[in-house]
């Protein structure tokens, strides 16, 4: 499940990082031994990339580059080459977000979206980030997938649910290792991506990032802001809000999806049988989390409880093309609840197979690591109950998500301090204004911390990430255009 979220910064003075290569514990360019690396290129060994021509390649890359003649671990990467050589402009790497995504073929979801002139000038690189896919992988081996959940609707609850996050802490720390854990960080991720720049005899980064992706991006720019040279952030997110309040921001934005979401299901009542109103709907669906509460829903081979109930909605609510789903999905539920025998909607079988498989993956193990290692996280359990509580009125569905506590309570506090974004390196920042999970505030923050973006709004749509994935001519030329030729838009552009 790919969540979140994008865009710090880096402080003013060295003791909390400066925004330059040699901020970090120790110069990147102490380690120079590993930009002239020469790289072995093989095919990829993946039927999608294989097909599109690419070829793939491991880049060594220090795990600390505080202590460059220390261990090293690989970062796996592709490359589909430029096929207009005559007019090249470089490279262009990309992100798909999670954080804990695998990035290696990532360009083949959003090439389409990008005019064959300015798809042709590039060479296209995919990458696992650093404990990601074929990126010496961190995998905790934990008993559910991931640690996103509701807390429940009662103290007893909440704590069982502190109990658990708590333990999957405890699993990656005995599993993983913190001498490994501490290093799986963005800043770390994007000194990788220098490398990688350097690797491949370049100057300059080109880059296309979606949700934490733009994160990752404009943490790049403020590190290295004289190896940018174009700049695409999707769906980004408040740069000064890095961690916790990431989360916290997704509470309110979801609550207004579900009224959204709710008023749609009403107008159709002849086929969903929700409620006549959207406050019928709304009362129908808490009802339903109270039911769960009590005894868990039998859907097929799951049992369906208070902490997992809100997920279906959080999960679904990320493009409002889902709507019929989600009301589908709520019927079945409903039906479920009533002692029907119901055979679970594909939808529903994928939500609930990354939600309570015992089978952990990867990606969200990484997830974790990462957003654990960026920002330290209040650690006592009552610091998340008051929030939890005062977020019931406003915010009774998603409130007890975006405020729960995460493992994150009990990780080693990060290595390095959260980077503060503060820069004038132009980027085009690309957002819809119903985004649920990296809201439309957070990237209007995210231009105002950068001084040389534009902003592209998409507006009156809930979608989160939009080139690529959502059709607009207007998005389109304006990714386009900044691509092909470095143009931004004159002034912020509204899309519709």
């Amino acid at each position: 499940m790919k969540t979140l979220l994008a865009a710090t910064t880096i402080a003013a003075t060295l003791a909390t990082g400066m925004g330059t290569a040699a901020a970090a514990p120790a110069s990147v360019d102490s380690a120079n031994r590993f930009h002239s690396q020469r790289l072995n290129w093989k095919p990829c060994d993946d039927a999608r990339l294989d097909a599109a021509g690419a070829s793939c390649a491991d880049v060594t890359v220090p795990l600390d580059y505080a202590k460059p003649d220390g261990r090293t671990i690989t970062v796996a990467i592709s490359r589909i080459k430029a096929t207009d050589t005559r007019n090249r402009r470089g490279i262009m790497l990309s992100n798909p977000g999670g954080p804990g995504g695998p990035g290696l073929d990532f360009a083949l979801d959003f090439r389409d979206a990008l005019a064959p002139d300015v798809r042709g000038r590039y060479d296209q690189i995919g990458m696992d980030p650093r404990g990601v896919g074929r990126s010496t992988p961190v995998d905790c081996k934990w008993p559910v997938a991931t640690m996103l959940r509701s807390a429940g609707l009662d103290r007893a609850a909440f704590t069982e649910t502190a109990r658990l996050e708590t333990d999957l802490a405890r699993r990656c720390r005995d599993t993983v290792g913190s001498a490994y854990l501490r290093h799986i960080t963005t800043r770390n991720t994007v000194r990788d991506m220098d490398v990688i720049r350097a690797a491949l005899g370049e100057k300059k980064i080109s880059y296309f990032g979606v949700s934490y992706g733009t994160y990752l991006g404009a943490v790049f720019t403020q590190m290295f802001p004289n190896r940018t040279d174009r700049i695409v952030l999707d769906s980004a997110a408040d740069p000064a809000r890095w961690g916790v309040a990431t989360f916290q921001a997704m509470g309110p934005a979801n609550e207004a999806a579900f009224d959204d979401w709710a008023a749609w299901v009403a107008a159709r009542d002849g086929e969903y049988h929700l409620g006549g109103t959207a406050h019928e709907v709304r009362a129908r669906f808490q009802g339903l989390v109270a039911r769960a509460a009590r005894q868990p829903i039998k859907v097929g081979a799951y049992a369906v409880d208070e902490h997992m109930l809100p997920m279906v909605p959080y999960v679904l609510f990320d493009d409002h093309r889902n709507n019929g789903t989600l009301a589908e999905v709520v019927r079945q539920l409903t039906d479920a609840a009533d002692g029907k025998a119901v055979r679970p909607h594909p939808a529903l079988e994928g939500v609930f197979l990354n939600l309570t498989s015992s089978d952990p993956t990867r990606q969200n193990s990484a997830q974790t690591a990462v957003i654990c290692g960026d920002a330290a996280m209040p650690r006592d359990p009552q610091w998340y109950w008051r929030n939890i509580q005062r977020s019931r009125t406003t915010q009774p569905l998603f409130g007890p998500v975006a405020n729960n506590i995460l493992p994150c309570a009990a990780w080693a506090p990060p290595a390095e301090p959260t980077t503060v974004v503060r820069n004038s390196v132009p980027a085009l920042i690309v957002q819809s204004t119903g985004d649920t999970r990296t809201t439309y505030a957070g990237a209007v923050d995210l231009h105002r911390a950068m001084t040389g973006s534009k902003l592209v709004t998409l507006k009156d749509t809930r979608v989160h990430w939009v080139f690529g994935r959502y059709p607009n001519t207007c998005v389109e030329n304006s990714v386009n255009t900044y691509f092909r030729d470095g143009t931004l838009p004159a002034a912020d552009r509204a899309c519709r």
